[in-house]
């Protein structure tokens, strides 16, 4: 069943999460996700708070950024979040935005081979193992969590390039992709994620692909859009998001499901006038009107 879900920009106060969270709790959306972008909001924080206001509703932070990070701190993290509310928290870890990186002193040499020792050791921390590295960025000596999950979590990853593309589909169990995204695109990097897992022997079971999508409804829906993606430095045409009533954004999650997309992540306007309205309209209009 496809999973629909709207972001909660960070461009909003933190303080205005918690009614963003509750309207999308009572209306029934399935999923709510968070950005660590720097240097706004804080994601575990974040999403501990929303899924403490909420009842049923998922909550996904994606990404944390892992030069920013120390492995046992983001097992640490997400171990808690899972043991607190199982089975409704997403955490997805990825390389962060380079220049971000550089800014704090933090930025790798190596952004692939980074992402690949933390990704290994934070599925063996997950899943309780005592572990031990010696990598060229990850060192663990005889590390093991004393709460881990008590089900082994999804280990996610946000990727956009080929080479990490294939390492998602080696290392990780589902991949987020960016509003940038195009229905092609998705087709794209589920083949490449296909190469990474037939690689690594990692062919069982279904790897679950989250989309951003760049949408915005009402009557200016066409020019926020517009301007958002002109901002961003994308080309504002119709494959790379949706502007318009239910049925238009519908038939665009449609597409992306089709491409191959398991949950799409409806990534509003950073100057949308009415989250709470956004996520009502998400969970009761749009909803209804796929599979």
């Amino acid at each position: 069943m496809t999973s629909l879900g709207v972001v909660f920009r960070p461009q909003l106060p933190p303080e205005r999460l918690r009614s963003v969270a509750r309207a999308a709790d009572a209306a029934g959306l399935d999923e709510l996700w968070l950005w660590e972008d720097c240097f706004l909001e804080g994601g575990v924080s974040a999403a501990a708070a929303a899924l403490a206001w909420t009842e049923r509703l998922k909550v996904g932070v994606g990404l944390l950024p892992v030069p920013l990070r120390n492995v046992a701190v983001t097992a640490m993290e997400t171990a808690t979040l899972h043991r607190l509310f199982p089975g409704r928290a997403a955490v997805a870890v990825g390389h962060g935005v380079q220049d971000w990186m550089e800014q704090v002193g933090a930025r790798a040499a190596s952004p692939l081979t980074l992402l690949r020792e933390h990704l290994d050791a934070l599925r063996a921390l997950l899943h309780g193992e005592r572990v031990s590295r010696d990598g060229r960025y990850v060192k663990l000596d005889d590390v093991a969590l004393d709460w881990p999950p008590a089900k082994a979590p999804e280990i996610l990853t946000g990727a956009t390039g080929p080479r990490t593309l294939r390492l998602a589909g080696e290392a990780a169990d589902g991949t987020v992709l960016t509003a940038s995204t195009t229905v092609d695109g998705v087709r794209h990097a589920r083949a490449l994620i296909e190469e990474g897992r037939e690689a690594a022997g990692r062919t069982a079971g279904r790897h679950r692909v989250i989309v951003y999508l760049h949408a915005a409804t009402g009557p200016d829906a066409a020019a926020r859009l517009s301007a958002e993606m002109a901002a961003n430095g994308e080309e504002p045409v119709p494959e790379h998001g949706v502007a318009g009533d239910a049925e238009a954004v519908a038939e665009a999650v449609r597409q992306l499901v089709d491409a191959g997309a398991d949950s799409v992540i409806l990534q509003p306007t950073a100057d949308e006038p009415d989250p709470e309205a956004f996520v009502r309209f998400t969970a009761e209009r749009v909803r209804p009107l796929l599979p």
